[in-house]
Order: structure tokens, then C-alpha cells, then sequence
């Protein structure tokens, strides 16, 4: 054992050894450094260059050596998010723009682009419609008590022929996993019946389910429960629980053009474009 160890030092070098290890690490734990989804570049096509608006950013999964690294390859991006301070983002001044990785992505000329809207994301209505190129939506629609309506506002938004891109949770891989996956016949009726943000129709099932195991900030079943009752004001539930069928259903509703859709262990991605 020793002895293989010395060879490859000897063959690859200090650094080079360690690289190797650090690679092996981690593909063990999934984390590889330069592993992306496999449609990458229908993504990539559909904003490099181009003006997009994000609902509940900034994103991580969206960054560099990430699973969908595209922040680099955008023109400029606005932002979306419900209050001034969540928390996700902590306080932050919409006087500033809103912030990718520490800096603004815009234009340049003029300063287009880094708007922060504090907007809830079933009504955006501070934002222009008919702006943008693509929206993107990572990880939050989970968190959206009307996301039928949600995504008709985001449609509003993109130009004609825009592209959308949505980004929900699996629940396997979190403290959803003892929940069902919330029906299609009940998303729209909500959507129809024009739920409010401030619905708390799940909360029984949420609080007899949701695995507080693994949701440290949640606390003790009584801070949850507090927390839950709260939700207008910090939106920290997960009103429904989606999975690709769910997705492609309420695409398939606003006869939006399905373009990829992929899962992986933590997530569903889709993306669709504006008809």
C-alpha cells in the first residue's frame, strides 16, 4: 500500500497526487467539480447575451462550476424577491441592485440591468412585462401557495418566445420525503379558486410530516409550528411537493414549449418556451 502510494507521488507529484484525491472525493460524494446537466447547451443557447429576470435569487446551482453555470454567460439580470429581507438573503437595500456573487450583472452601458424588484412572485406587477428573454426560478416555487398563478406571471414577463426555467426539489432528498406529491387537480384549483400567498391549507399534513431531522433552523416542533404560522412573512414552507409530472403539467397548461426536462438525486429541472 505504501509502496503504490510513493509511486504515484513520484509519478504525479505532491499537487498532482492531491488533485487526484480531492477528484475522487468528490465523485464519492457527488460534488464533481465540473459535472453539469446534460443539456447544458440548450440552456446556455437560450440565455448567453441575452436579458433575464430571476424570481427568489441568487442562485447558487446557477454559478460557475455549478450544475447550470450560466450567471457568467448572461448580458444583464434582474431580480425578483418578496421582501427586502429573507432568510436566505438577510436585509439587503434594493437601492443597490440586485447582486449575483458580489457584483451586478448588467449591461454596462447606462447600468441596464441588476434591478431588484421586492415583489411577491404571484403578482410582479412593478416589473415590465414583455422585458425579458428568460426567467429563471430555482428551488422557490416550492415555497409559492398559488404556483399556477406564479408561473402565468412569469410568462407575462418573457418576450415572445422567451424561455423559463424551473428548478423544484425532490422530496426524497429532504424534509419533504414523508409527503406525497401534491396533485395536479389541486394546483389548478387553487389557481382557479385564486389562493392567496397567505394559505395555510397544508400546514396539518406539513407539520405532521416535515422532518424536522433534517431542518436544523426549524427547531423544536413548537418553533416549527410558530415559524409555520408565520409564513406570509418569512414563506419558509414548502406549500406543495413536485415532481416532473407535476411540472409538466402546469407547462403543459399554459401550452408552454417543453425544450428539456432532467432529474438528479437532489432536484427536477425544466425548461420551456413561451408560445
Amino acid at each position: 500500500m505504501l509502496y503504490t502510494i510513493v509511486n504515484k507521488i513520484k509519478k504525479n507529484g505532491i499537487k498532482g497526487s492531491i488533485k487526484i484525491v480531492c477528484k475522487k472525493v468528490r465523485n464519492k460524494l457527488g460534488l464533481r467539480k465540473n459535472t453539469v446537466i446534460k443539456n447544458y447547451k440548450i440552456i446556455k443557447k437560450a440565455v448567453c447575451g441575452k436579458n433575464g429576470l430571476e424570481i427568489g435569487g441568487p442562485s447558487a446551482v446557477f454559478n460557475k462550476d455549478n450544475y447550470i453555470p450560466i450567471y457568467h454567460q448572461i448580458k444583464s439580470l434582474d431580480g425578483v424577491n418578496f421582501s427586502n429581507e429573507t432568510v436566505w438573503t438577510g436585509r439587503v437595500k434594493t437601492e443597490n441592485g440586485f447582486y449575483v456573487n458580489g457584483k451586478l450583472i448588467c449591461n454596462g452601458v447606462g447600468g441596464a440591468g441588476g434591478h431588484l424588484y421586492i415583489s411577491d412572485a404571484v403578482d410582479l406587477s412593478a416589473v415590465p412585462n414583455n422585458a425579458y428573454n428568460f426567467v429563471l426560478s430555482s428551488n422557490n416555487i416550492e415555497h409559492i401557495a398559488n404556483p399556477m398563478k406564479a408561473l402565468e406571471k412569469w410568462l407575462l414577463k418573457l418576450k415572445p418566445n422567451g424561455v423559463i426555467l424551473i428548478i423544484a426539489p425532490r422530496k426524497e432528498s429532504n424534509f419533504d420525503h414523508n409527503r406525497n406529491v401534491t396533485p395536479f387537480s389541486h394546483i389548478l384549483e387553487d389557481y382557479q379558486k385564486d389562493i392567496g400567498e397567505d394559505d395555510l391549507t397544508h400546514l396539518d399534513e406539513i407539520l405532521l410530516l416535515h422532518d424536522l431531522s433534517m431542518d436544523a433552523p426549524a427547531g423544536t416542533p413548537e418553533q416549527f409550528k410558530k415559524r409555520s404560522l408565520a409564513n406570509l412573512e418569512n414563506r419558509c414552507l414548502h406549500q406543495h411537493v413536485f415532481d416532473m409530472n407535476l411540472l409538466e403539467s402546469m407547462f403543459n397548461y399554459f401550452n408552454i414549449k417543453i425544450l428539456l426536462k432532467e432529474q438528479r438525486h437532489i432536484d427536477y429541472t425544466i425548461m420551456g418556451r413561451k408560445p
